[in-house]
């Protein structure tokens, strides 16, 4: 086999012991940690909970990205949530390496994925496509994707599900509440079990590509004619349950769109920001996976937006909710703060917060877009925003491990966070404000290219600004 190539292990037995095996050994060894700080120092305490944090994030990055499927996908999404009990100077290096499981997939041979394409679609390689690239050009959770050519001359990329993959995932479904004791245990202000029911529904959805399919071409028909958005076609004939070919797009990787200009940099995250918030508030569909590997800037000038499984649509009474808080935030009504807050489920119990206080926390995550004014965003900006929203020495740090998070904010608040540290790893510049008020509260354009897309939406011709 050659060099990182495994097979997936889909034993039900097998999976369910390595996931009991995991919880197991990292509960013994955190109870073993804390018996232990009862005699050190408060230093030493802290750098031993640090230590032992990250031997968890190495051994889930580990045990779930070996395991792929739903165990993968658990850790990916488990790395944009804050978890307060470990040290702040550990945390942001914790989810980056929970984060890896996003970037890090180790791939399958191809012989057993050519075998499930031929049966899926159910003839030879060859009398299905006139040329197959057999190395993969992308490798993530659930599948593996490799570039082909039909006969008729078109340029696909073919998206094949891991075989076996699917038995793998409902196990995996079936075993995540082995987890919620580690979760709860290093989060405890998160409401696990309600997060666990959203990941199975999402996740479950994610394993079909027949609704990954729905999905894309939903939002290709929304995005259909855009001046500066561009989102791939389905090939509806050639695409199946496990199987989803799409048309293929060259474009330049995030790595190389970073070494662009300042204003080409500020104009990509400019569309990101406008596709992303765009979908959500005209399409009430939260996107959950806006990370550099689903983003492309095409030759000419348009964002490229790829992979459409972790999706959810949002109710529109929910939705109207999250942006009635926004407004309230942007126009510093604490006491709207708070009722916002209370009716969407983000706090249990109320009576425990002051509306100054929930405004001043949301001020202190979410400023980048709630507040006015030219701001250029980096990696080191992103990070201390970050620790300031979940630092056990901030002043919200008692109020946060209070307040839970509504299921169906999970993949809002996991496309802002992606979105963020994307801005910060791209150095991009905007007066983002301006932006959000757009899509939360309906207001003129802000840019040129918000005019551009004004136009569109109003079904006037504009011509596509290439970079």
């Amino acid at each position: 086999m050659p060099d990182g190539e495994q097979d997936v292990p889909t034993s039900r037995i097998a999976r369910t012991a390595r996931f009991g095996g995991l919880v197991a050994g990292q509960g013994a060894r955190w109870a073993g940690m804390r018996a232990a700080n009862t005699f050190r120092s408060d230093a030493k305490a802290d750098a031993k909970q640090g230590e032992r944090a990250m031997a968890t994030a190495n051994e889930l990055v580990a045990r779930l990205g070996e395991m792929k499927g739903a165990a993968m996908k658990i850790g990916q999404i488990l790395s944009t949530i804050d978890f307060e009990l470990i040290p702040e100077g550990e945390r942001e290096q914790f989810k980056a390496k929970l984060a890896e499981l996003r970037d890090d997939a180790p791939r399958v041979p191809f012989a057993k994925q050519r075998k499930l394409i031929e049966s899926e679609l159910g003839g030879s390689l060859g009398e299905l496509f006139a040329h197959f690239d057999e190395v993969p050009i992308a490798a993530a959770s659930i599948g593996q994707v490799y570039r082909a050519t039909t006969h008729e001359g078109a340029e696909v990329a073919v998206k094949v599900q891991y075989p076996g993959i699917a038995e793998a995932v409902e196990t995996d479904l079936r075993n995540m509440n082995l987890l919620l004791p580690l979760v709860r245990r290093i989060a405890p202000g998160l409401d696990a079990k309600a997060v666990a029911g959203e990941l199975r529904e999402r996740i479950g959805e994610e394993l079909d590509y027949e609704i990954e399919a729905q999905h894309q071409r939903a939002v290709a028909r929304a995005f259909r004619g855009h001046p500066f958005i561009r989102v791939p076609a389905v090939d509806t004939v050639r695409s199946t349950r496990r199987v989803l070919v799409t048309e293929f797009v060259e474009g330049r990787p995030f790595g190389e769109v970073q070494q662009l200009d300042e204003a080409e940099r500020d104009r990509f995250a400019e569309i990101c920001f406008r596709f992303f918030f765009g979908l959500l508030t005209r399409e009430r569909i939260a996107a959950g996976d806006p990370h550099p590997g689903n983003l492309l800037l095409a030759p000419d000038g348009k964002v490229v937006f790829l992979d459409f499984g972790l999706m959810r649509h949002v109710a529109a009474d929910y939705l109207e909710g999250e942006k009635g808080l926004a407004r309230a935030v942007m126009a510093g009504d604490a006491d709207a703060v708070k009722a916002s807050m209370g009716s969407l489920g983000y706090l249990p119990e109320p009576d425990r917060f002051t509306g100054d206080g929930l405004l001043a926390q949301l001020l202190a995550v979410a400023g980048w877009y709630f507040e006015d004014g030219f701001r250029r965003l980096d990696p080191e900006y992103v990070r201390v925003t970050i620790e300031q929203g979940s630092s056990p020495r901030s002043d919200f740090f008692g109020q946060m491990r209070r307040q839970t998070l509504p299921p169906q904010a999970l993949l809002i608040r996991r496309m802002e966070g992606l979105l963020f540290a994307v801005f910060g790893e791209l150095r991009a510049g905007a007066r983002w404000h301006g932006l959000a008020r757009e899509y939360i509260s309906e207001e003129p354009a802000s840019t040129p290219l918000g005019e551009q897309e004004h136009a569109w939406l109003s079904g006037t011709p504009v011509p596509c600004a290439a970079t």
